[in-house]
């Protein structure tokens, strides 16, 4: 069993399979006692990075060193490092009283969380000042780190690349990183970063060389693009934009649009449509704009000039559309620390895993349905792509997730859990997928009720298979109440007109009315009729 768990695993996911082995074997515990610590995966101490950038000074602390890395604590103080560097060389003293107090406290908060490892980078604002080096050092006082990790535009354009390579699948592209004090442009192939171009247009960079005017800065953007040739490397592929101005504007086109999942990590835009976004957010005026609320006042003044340099990067690059990351350089630091083997695992399934094993009953039994469901799929040949075959082993280990809820509570809030859930590695019709296979596991095959527009998302195709995951997940969890060890001993295979359940004289009793019923939901499905067979 276990040599087929490990053949499934690696056929939707190369190098993945630490996170079954972590399960199969409980690296020397039972299925019953997974290694963790309180309200935890991992037993070693979190790691966090604090990047004093030129907008923003951001503490983030995660649970672990591990490919889908958990943020435990996040919090950011606009400090405004970078404000008027342009015009006048220094860092502003109330920017640098603000900054150093933050850091004080995030010390304090390191202390307190047992931080293991604290990594420190510091950006354009401390690399383009003169006083940069002085504040650096006050803040090596403060932290008592040792030297802080002062990086240079193609540096901090590698880990922007690193971030989004790690957070999003199949990366190919161009990764823009907007801070700031700075602009960084990396093309990723392959998922490798290649040829990368720092530029001074962050967003307080811009506003300050054109003298806080729109009018001003838009030929100062056009002189700085001419000389970005790697843009012309974009023609139909995607733009991945990160940063905090820019998921700024993506939430207020999310308001303007009525989207139906508030997740901006993967949030897709056609190119067209963002060009439209991003002209008329620099034609009004930002307090009339539905939705302004929801963006900090610190940064309102900067989403002018975010659209300015997003709408000439979509015309110059003709990208076929703009991915939104919520993964940066902060996670491109955590992926760089990574030994090989884990990078280059899948981080929806370590991620699925990972859900697995806090949220279920049986970790082991995750995975035994995906090998079970597996066979339902192949046996049927309904079209499965690879990518899909990769979602239904994702869904399979988060199909238990909501048992300790209300039984008539389960289904909206698997929904929303795994809607809402931080995994990487997948897009928002690959996550509705995910949510809405909970949801049917849980309620059949009926139509959602909550949150009804969110199914468009998954489109129909992905909609159907959801639909055939969710009703084979009922009869599964039916016959072996989400114990490891009895859904291998209960196939269910497609024989030419008939779906047959085979079920040995040992589990005779097992097959009731009950699983009948549930078989024919899922037999009409897949267009067959239900059959039980004692063997």
């Amino acid at each position: 069993m276990e040599n087929r768990l490990k053949t499934l695993v690696r056929a939707v996911s190369p190098g993945a399979n630490r996170a079954v082995d972590v399960v199969l074997q409980g690296d020397g515990k039972t299925d019953d006692q997974p290694v963790r610590r309180s309200g935890g995966l991992t037993a070693g101490r979190p790691i966090a990075v604090i990047d004093i950038g030129s907008n923003s000074v951001r503490l983030v602390v995660y649970e672990g060193l591990a490919r889908t890395p958990t943020p435990i604590f996040n919090e950011k103080v606009l400090a405004g490092l970078g404000r008027n560097i342009v015009s006048n060389g220094h860092l502003p003293l109330n920017g640098v009283k603000e900054a150093l107090s933050a850091l004080r406290r995030f010390r304090v908060l390191c202390e307190t969380m047992k931080v293991g490892t604290l990594k420190v980078l510091a950006t354009a604002a401390a690399r383009d000042a003169t006083n940069g080096q002085e504040f650096l050092h006050q803040a090596e006082a403060i932290l008592g780190t040792g030297p802080i990790e002062l990086i240079s535009g193609a540096r901090e354009a590698q880990l922007s690349a690193y971030g989004v390579v790690s957070g999003l699948n199949a990366v190919d592209g161009i990764v823009g990183d907007m801070g700031g004090g700075s602009l960084e442009l990396v093309e990723v192939r392959q998922s490798q970063p290649g040829e990368s171009v720092s530029l001074r247009l962050g967003g307080l960079a811009l506003q300050d060389t054109s003298g806080n005017s729109l009018k001003k800065a838009r030929p100062i953007v056009k002189a700085a693009f001419e000389g970005a040739t790697l843009l012309g490397k974009g023609h139909g592929r995607s733009f991945y934009a990160v940063g905090g101005t820019w998921r700024a504007l993506a939430k207020l086109h999310m308001h303007q649009t009525s989207y139906p999942l508030n997740v901006m990590h993967g949030y897709t835009v056609p190119a067209r449509e963002m060009l439209d976004f991003c002209r008329m957010i620099q034609r009004v005026s930002t307090d009339t704009i539905s939705g302004i609320a929801s963006v900090a006042s610190a940064r309102r003044p900067l989403l002018v000039y975010g659209a300015l340099l997003l709408e000439n990067i979509v015309l110059r690059s003709k990208v076929k559309q703009v991915v939104l990351s919520a993964y940066g350089v902060r996670e491109g630091l955590i992926y760089e620390m990574l030994d090989d083997g884990v990078k280059a695992s899948d981080p929806l399934i370590s991620a699925a895993s990972e859900l697995n094993q806090l949220f279920s009953r049986s970790p082991r039994h995750g995975f035994e349905l995906a090998e079970w469901c597996d066979r339902i799929f192949e046996s049927s040949h309904l079209e499965e792509k690879s990518d899909e075959r990769r979602l239904r082993l994702a869904a399979c280990l988060m199909s238990d997730l909501s048992w300790r809820a209300h039984p008539d509570y389960r289904a909206d809030q698997s929904l929303s859990m795994i809607a809402h859930a931080s995994l990487a590695g997948v897009d928002h019709p690959g996550r509705t997928f995910l949510a809405l296979c909970a949801y049917y596991r849980h309620i059949g095959s009926h139509d959602i009720e909550s949150g009804p527009h969110l199914r468009e998302l998954a489109g129909s195709h992905l909609l159907e298979h959801a639909r055939i995951l969710g009703a084979a997940m009922r009869v599964a969890y039916i016959l072996s109440a989400a114990m490891p060890g009895v859904l291998g001993r209960l196939p269910i295979v497609c024989e030419g007109k008939k779906l047959v359940l085979k079920v040995p004289l040992s589990f005779e009793n097992l097959a009731n009315d009950r699983v009948f019923n549930r078989m024919k939901q899922l037999a009409k499905l897949l267009g067959r009729e239900p059959q039980v067979s004692i063997q």
